[in-house]
């Protein structure tokens, strides 16, 4: 009557792994928007850039507000029915996305793609996380796998967009996807994985104040720059918006004897500093934006060469995963590992400063670029697992969508913002700056124009050489802070005295170590999942 597998009996093992790795594959860069393809959509609809920013982000909260739901989700329906309704509706989505010249409806569907992808992602993690075992190991093969498959999907978007269209990935993604529920139906067996729950549970309503909390957010990340911040009444009302929806849901969740969220693991040490962390990390990843202005606003490249940059991060990706690998192995704590990781990011921000320059050749982007892969492979396993670490996990399970959001929306997005405004501002005032030397004796009617565009350049360099000299010396900051944070070690040990009690029945025990330990493969597999 029951099955905790995916695949009926019949199907051989390795073919199950080998049929789990492709779906893996399949699901796991799918998303409403690519971002090496925003380019080509913006010429393609002539809506503006930040529509498709803003459907990346509404991508990863939809991922956030399916995790509390996961295990309901999974306990209600047959496994065969689910993965393959999921795919169905995953392809269609990203049919719709092909097909749409509507960036709104492009947002909205990749909020819908974020959802659905959490749900498929978390069944397909289960199975292999139990082969692994180990935690960290986990993490360490998985972070590297899903953070390697990103980069190149990025790239071969960006290529099938130059050689066809930006609509042709979507399609060729929506086929893949119709493709993988085929699959799904022939090879999965048609059985619940255990009691059949019923679903009236479920605050449809939490749900609704998450998403709007988030999606009025990622508004103002998105839309702050070409709406002049705080001068816009919209900006504003959307500010307002996410405080009030965020507020109502806070309040909400104090009075249901079921709630949606969870916030009482903000309460532990190791929650809060991970939380620090995450946001230390956003710091680093927000140089994207940085860095993507030099390459193709000064250095020239197309969106292709552009893309090959973030494969250049690929091989320290995969030494990151090698690294805790051995690391979670021999049980080592963390702090050195952690420490490994933000260091390799200032590296790559000291790089950055000193070689922005005009003459910046292709070939000078190897080390950087692997140190950034390195670092954010690195931290992504690390503080993930510290964060995660000896939590309760009923709390968890509620309140690890926020955890998720904070981690590849907020602390991102909070950043890029802030970066997209000083990039501006200190370019404005290079310009200012650099005006001194041009006057009619040094620049004539017949060279005005090369010269202001080397003029542009310059202070385009200049403010992402200011923006990342602040990144620097906050960056310092951070190590000190890592190498001063005790990571969970106790200073002091005192003997403990544990009473065993009796009372409970070997049937009690057994359900409930069966609870928490799906409960703690949920947990850990959502890690990688987003």
């Amino acid at each position: 009557m029951y099955n905790k597998g995916l695949f009926n009996d019949w199907v051989p093992k390795p073919m199950q792994l080998l049929l789990i790795v492709l779906m893996l594959m399949v699901v796991m860069p799918l998303g409403g928007v690519y971002t090496g393809n925003i380019s080509f959509m913006t010429g393609g609809t002539g809506a503006l850039s930040e529509y498709f920013l803003f459907a990346n982000y509404a991508t990863t909260i939809g991922m956030g507000a399916a995790m509390p739901l996961v295990l309901r989700m999974k306990m209600r329906f047959k496994v065969r029915h689910k993965i393959t309704a999921l795919f169905i509706l995953l392809g269609l989505f990203s049919f719709v996305n092909a097909t749409t010249l509507q960036p709104m409806v492009i947002v909205i569907t990749s909020l819908f793609i974020g959802f659905f992808k959490m749900m498929v992602a978390i069944e397909l993690f289960l199975p292999i996380m139990m082969m692994m075992g180990n935690r960290g190991v986990f993490y360490g093969v998985f972070y590297t796998f899903v953070l390697t498959l990103s980069q190149v999907s990025n790239y071969y978007a960006v290529e099938v967009s130059i050689l066809y269209n930006w609509q042709q990935f979507f399609i060729i993604a929506s086929l893949v996807c119709l493709g993988m529920a085929l699959l799904c139906w022939i090879f999965m067996h048609n059985q619940y994985f255990a009691l059949k729950v019923p679903l009236y549970y479920i605050d449809w309503l939490s749900i609704i104040l998450f998403v709007s909390t988030f999606m009025f957010s990622a508004y103002v990340f998105s839309f702050g720059k070409q709406q002049d911040w705080w001068n816009s009444s919209k900006i504003m009302n959307a500010s307002i918006a996410a405080f009030v929806s965020f507020a109502l849901l806070s309040v909400r969740q104090l009075t249901l004897k079921r709630p949606y969220l969870s916030f009482k693991i903000f309460k532990k040490n190791n929650v809060i500093h991970g939380l620090v962390m995450l946001l230390f990390l956003g710091m680093f990843l927000g140089t994207t934006s940085i860095q993507n202005t030099f390459a193709v606003g000064v250095l020239g490249y197309d969106q292709l060469t552009n893309a090959k940059l973030n494969v250049l991060m690929v091989p320290g990706l995969v030494l990151a995963g090698i690294v805790a690998v051995f690391w979670f192995k021999k049980e080592i704590p963390l702090k050195m590992y952690i420490f490994s990781g933000f260091s390799a990011m200032m590296g790559y921000a000291i790089i950055m400063y000193f070689s922005m320059v005009l003459e910046f050749s292709f070939d000078r982007w190897y080390l950087p670029m692997f140190l950034k892969g390195y670092g954010m492979g690195s931290l992504f396993i690390s503080i993930w697992f510290y964060t995660l670490d000896k939590l309760e996990l009923d709390d968890l399970l509620a309140a690890i969508g926020l955890v998720l959001v904070w981690r590849t929306f907020l602390a991102v997005g909070i950043f890029s913002a802030l970066y997209s405004w000083f990039q501006y501002h200190f370019q404005v005032v290079g310009i200012g700056d650099l005006a001194v030397y041009v006057d009619g004796m040094t620049i004539t009617p017949q060279t005005l124009a090369p010269n202001m565009k080397l003029v542009q350049f310059n202070a385009i360099i200049i403010a992402g050489k200011k923006i990342f000299g602040y990144i620097i010396l906050a960056g310092f900051g951070v190590l000190g802070y890592i190498l001063t944070h005790h990571f969970g070690r106790e200073r002091f040990q005192y003997v403990r005295f544990v009473r065993m009690l009796g009372g409970k029945s070997v049937i009690a025990r057994r359900r409930l170590h069966e609870r928490k330990k799906l409960l703690e493969e949920i947990k850990d597999a959502a890690g990688p999942a987003i």
